[in-house]
């Protein structure tokens, strides 16, 4: 994260890159000048405090909302996190502070990361352990909780890592850990890994972050909680701990309404196999009687516990991620009310340095009213595009630099980097090899940057890089195909701003949302994308970028849904955008900047939470 520091002696925001830094008390201060620095240091007391808002104990009284992820993303120094979903959660943390919403997030630490990507020269991916001192970026709380698991009692603590705000407002993370002498050699690894292990393991981080999470909010004083927000149904458990605290275990009755009236649900899977669910032996087994079993049945599910429908059944509000989101999700779980608060991305993190020195010019105020990126569409064409080249050239720096690749700036540009998985599509623009050499050869020059893991278990993930890498040697002389290792938040932002086409293939509707084109978007970088997900909403052919097939096709057959969406793709690719790209800039640049001004200005994490703050935690 790059959050923007202020000066603690003058207020002002402190330029990066141009900071002056120095420790007091173990920790470091930001100065803008040696003025500030030296005045500092004469008087210190009288400047301390302004470098946070309140003290960590009136402001925990004060926090009113508890977000709860599974995973969280707040900078690629900090492995919390595997993909979009812990993007979207750091993201929501971000907003958070710099709107000054009274929040606390729970996270769990992983002590060893998702993992490390080692890719060879055919493309096989290993993975390893992230090393990382959690020492360097987070303060280690004094407070420990316990929670039983597997009948045994398993010692927590906490770490706090600060996300500062445009105003140097705090919004707390809180990191739970087990990596304690207390535990048996099993229980400290619970916290090492994300999606590691089996469904005992799986099952095991999700009663920490649950009911550990709880427990910890409790023992740390955040005692004005009006909200607790779960994001995805890793979090649900915490649904009991809350229901225990209120009813005790055994009870004639049972106070559900009050619980129901604390929580809001967040749902971002699309398919029902997507939704986590254990069988209820392991469940016993793992979790004890925190509810008596009926109960639990009755909340999670007759045959197995499903930790969608316990959030579900246990939420006042519910929402997809997406308004076509909203329609999949109404349709796998008929008689709930289920909404819908489209994703955003936070724009001040997503949006490159080259072009938030052009809105700094343009749009002052912007990083914290990001609705007004809306008034790019005046801002002239040749800074547009000398701010898309310096993020270009960036890019393919840093490809030259790691793969000794050698690529063009005068080349039209496609990325495509996510997850690396079937549902995907990564190869659809391989579809018909000749069909795309005909293009480059007949239209103009086409070069692709790829980038992503799989996970460790997609064993047909790994098996879409493999071939990747096959057509990249293939076509190697005539179209240049690069894929990068080891995707993470600092790779992401370089190819999100640095390429020239955001392509999205994924198959509907299993795009729940998807937030890679709306951080294209705040770069100016537009989508070719298939009408899923947001970019139904964020999508005007040829004036925010294309669409990729129909968005209700008449054929449903996998087979041929690929082949209809791979030659649209080709005939559009054709016809449409290469050629403008080559021979009309001036409308290439327009949608540049229609892609701003339309698409980053309302996909963003301020308008997201603005909505969840009056739709969710209001009411």
């Amino acid at each position: 994260m790059n959050p923007i520091l202020k000066d603690p002696v003058c207020g002002m925001t402190v330029q990066p890159g141009r900071e002056i830094t120095a420790f007091y008390q173990e920790q470091k201060i930001h100065f803008c000048s040696e003025f500030c620095r030296n005045k500092f240091f004469q008087h210190p007391e009288l400047y301390i405090t302004t470098l946070t808002t309140t003290s960590y104990d009136e402001a925990k009284e004060n926090r009113r909302v508890a977000y709860f992820s599974m995973e969280v993303a707040v900078g690629s120094a900090m492995p919390t996190y595997s993909g979009g979903l812990s993007i979207l959660a750091g993201d929501t943390l971000k907003s958070f502070a710099d709107l000054r919403i009274p929040a606390v997030g729970v996270s769990l630490l992983y002590r060893k990361g998702y993992f490390h990507q080692k890719l060879d020269e055919w493309g096989g991916q290993q993975e390893f352990p992230v090393l990382w001192s959690p020492e360097h970026f987070l303060h280690l709380l004094s407070e420990t909780v316990q929670v039983e698991i597997e009948q045994r009692t398993v010692q927590v603590r906490a770490w706090q890592y600060d996300i500062v705000g445009l105003s140097n407002y705090n919004v707390p993370l809180i990191l739970l850990d087990t990596g304690v002498e207390q535990n048996t050699d099993y229980d400290r690894t619970l916290t090492d890994v994300l999606y590691g292990g089996d469904e005992r393991y799986r099952l095991a981080q999700e009663i920490l972050l649950g009911i550990g999470g709880v427990r910890m909010l409790n023992v740390l004083d955040y005692k004005g909680i009006e909200r607790f927000h779960m994001n995805e149904g890793h979090a649900s458990l915490l649904l009991l701990e809350l229901l225990k605290e209120r009813n005790g275990i055994n009870t004639e009755t049972w106070d559900f309404s009050s619980i129901r009236n604390q929580c809001v649900f967040t749902t971002h899977t699309p398919v029902p196999a997507g939704h986590d669910q254990f069988d209820y032996g392991l469940v016993q087994y793992s979790l004890g009687h925190i509810v008596p079993f009926d109960v639990l049945q009755m909340l999670g599910g007759r045959d197995r516990l499903n930790m969608t429908m316990l959030g579900l059944n246990l939420s006042h509000y519910v929402n997809g991620v997406a308004k076509r989101h909203e329609e999949v999700s109404q349709e796998m779980f008929p008689g709930y009310p289920i909404h819908h608060i489209t994703n955003g991305v936070h724009s001040w993190t997503w949006t490159c340095d080259s072009f938030r020195t052009l809105y700094e010019r343009y749009i002052p105020g912007w990083s914290n009213d990001p609705s007004m990126l809306r008034h790019a569409i005046s801002i002239p064409q040749q800074e547009i595009w000398s701010a898309h080249l310096a993020a270009k050239i960036r890019l393919l720096s840093y490809i030259q630099e790691k793969t000794d690749f050698s690529l063009s700036a005068e080349t039209l540009t496609i990325g495509f980097a996510r997850r690396a998985t079937l549902y995907k599509r990564a190869d659809l623009i391989f579809s018909d090899i000749n069909q795309l050499l005909e293009i480059a050869k007949q239209v103009g020059s086409l070069q692709f940057v790829f980038a992503g893991k799989a996970h460790p278990k997609d064993y047909a993930g790994k098996e879409l890089i493999r071939r990747i890498f096959e057509i990249s040697h293939q076509l190697q002389k005539q179209i240049p195909i690069v894929f990068l290792e080891n995707y993470d938040m600092e790779l992401s932002k370089l190819i999100v701003s640095g390429v020239d086409l955001w392509l999205n293939t994924p198959q509907r509707p299993l795009e729940a949302s998807g937030t890679s084109g709306m951080k294209t978007a705040h770069s100016g970088v537009p989508s070719f994308s298939i009408l899923d997900g947001w970019w139904i909403e964020g999508h005007i052919e040829g004036v925010t970028g294309w669409s990729i097939g129909f968005r209700e096709p008449e054929f449903s057959g996998s087979d041929v849904l690929n082949r209809q969406d791979a030659e649209d793709l080709y005939q559009k690719l054709k016809n449409v955008i290469a050629p403008m790209f080559y021979q009309e800039r001036e409308r290439w640049v327009d949608v540049m900047r229609r892609a701003i001004a339309l698409n980053a200005s309302f996909f963003n994490t301020h308008r997201m939470v603005r909505q969840y703050v009056t739709n969710a935690y209001l009411p």
